[in-house]
């Protein structure tokens, strides 16, 4: 019978209703077919679901996201950047990945990170004669950085379905994160060589030293954020409440440029975009519990076992079902559905839970990427005017490095596990 809960999902994400809709509805019409459990425990689920105190720090780091974004917090930041690499050949494509890279300690989110700093670096490289192609698709790809440095919402929604430490999850993501903005860069000077461009402004101590004083209180964000949850002063879901107090201290107070209509308007859309992902946390919990009611997970990870006991393979074949899914599923309800099927299985090899929560999140980052579920194409094929399949072919060749850092990432555990290690373990 577990088919007919696939086909009803499937059918209804087809047909267009919403992954959040789709979850719930079909694992109610599934009860109400074969008589498993009350339908009242579709409601009961999805409370419990969303009943846990770290998801607290989804709505605030949101909320910290889109003060930055709104308070021209992000413009600093590109200027610094803009100051730092801007000196190398393709400059501003070497700057697009180190403001993502500082603007990944801040928010958490991809899709911030593409519709905020996105505009300004898109406009920017547009005017200074790049491609628009190599535009999109530097800065489609990193801003996939966002959730793998911490913070990261998609961290906290694995930490919460799989009872791991959210701070050994955000100190583990660190150095892959790093890995991954090199890999970009490394790209982008391979591009800036065969098309070339130039160097977009001569290096200039004063100009650096200018721009981290005017920048200086925005880059106290991430040190605020990720210093204070590695100290020990205060949880991850403290930080979240941290981030955002200090957002509207910066963006209300120092440097004067949210008005309270703007506010208002910030307000308004953190809880929108508060309430889906809520809402596909609240669906996703129902479906799951009927996967692992059904003992789906257990025949998933028998079935697999059979095919082969290699834990490489494994492995293989594990990221290429997540990067799949990620082609067609949103990542909190992929995190929420998968993670009960594939972790155990990942137990019993001898990947550690948080080891693996970076390869989940890693592989869905890049799901972000690709058609037809590619948020970020979405949200950059409407902030640049590039046309929506103009801006797959252009990401298409972003994806070669983090592929590759995603098999170092899989493969040489010490390489996210190292920095959790030393500082909690």
């Amino acid at each position: 019978m577990l088919w007919l809960l696939f086909a009803l999902i499937f059918g209804m994400v087809v047909i267009g209703m919403p992954v959040a809709v789709s979850l719930a509805a079909s694992s109610l019409i599934f009860i109400a077919v074969t008589g498993q459990a009350p339908e009242l425990v579709v409601i009961h689920r999805m409370v419990n679901g969303v009943d846990s105190f770290p998801l607290l720090a989804v709505p605030f780091f949101i909320l910290a996201g889109n003060l930055m974004n709104t308070a021209g917090i992000t413009n600093r930041i590109f200027d610094f950047a803009k100051a730092g690499v801007g000196w190398l050949r393709g400059g501003l494509g070497h700057v697009n990945v180190g403001a993502s890279v500082i603007f990944a300690g801040m928010s958490g989110a991809a899709v911030a990170d593409a519709g905020g700093l996105g505009t300004i670096e898109i406009k920017a490289m547009k005017d200074a004669g790049y491609d628009a192609d190599f535009s999109v698709g530097v800065t489609a790809a990193s801003s996939t950085i966002g959730p793998i440095i911490p913070p990261s919402l998609p961290m906290v929604i694995y930490g919460v379905v799989a009872s791991a430490s959210i701070g050994q999850l955000f100190a583990a993501g660190f150095i892959p994160g790093l890995l991954m903005a090199l890999a970009l860069m490394a790209m982008v000077a391979w591009y800036a060589r065969k098309r070339g461009y130039p160097r977009d402004a001569a290096f200039s101590l004063g100009v650096l030293g200018s721009s981290f004083l005017a920048a200086f209180l925005s880059l106290m964000t991430p040190v605020i954020i990720v210093g204070g949850i590695l100290a020990g002063v205060f949880t991850p879901t403290e930080a979240a409440i941290a981030a955002s107090a200090y957002a509207l201290l910066l963006g209300l107070v120092v440097y004067r440029t949210l008005t309270w209509r703007r506010l208002l308007r910030v307000s308004m859309d953190t809880i929108e975009t508060t309430s889906i992902v809520m809402f596909i946390v609240a669906g996703a919990s129902i479906f799951a519990w009927l996967l692992t009611s059904n003992r789906a997970t257990e025949q998933f990870a028998a079935m697999l076992l059979t095919v082969t006991e290699n834990p490489i393979i494994i492995l293989l074949l594990v990221n290429l079902i997540l990067l799949v899914v990620g082609c067609f599923m949103e990542t909190i309800a992929a995190i929420t559905i998968l993670t009960p099927v594939l972790l155990p299985i990942m137990v019993k090899i001898g990947v550690d839970p948080v080891h693996f929560g970076v390869i989940m999140v890693l592989n869905l980052m890049i799901g972000l990427l690709t058609p037809p579920v590619g948020m970020v194409l979405y949200v950059l094929a409407r902030v640049s005017g590039v046309p929506f399949e103009r801006c797959v072919a252009a990401t298409a060749p972003f994806l070669i490095p983090l592929v590759a850092v995603l098999m170092l990432v899989t493969f040489v555990p010490a390489v996210s596990m190292w920095l959790p290690t030393l500082i909690y373990r």
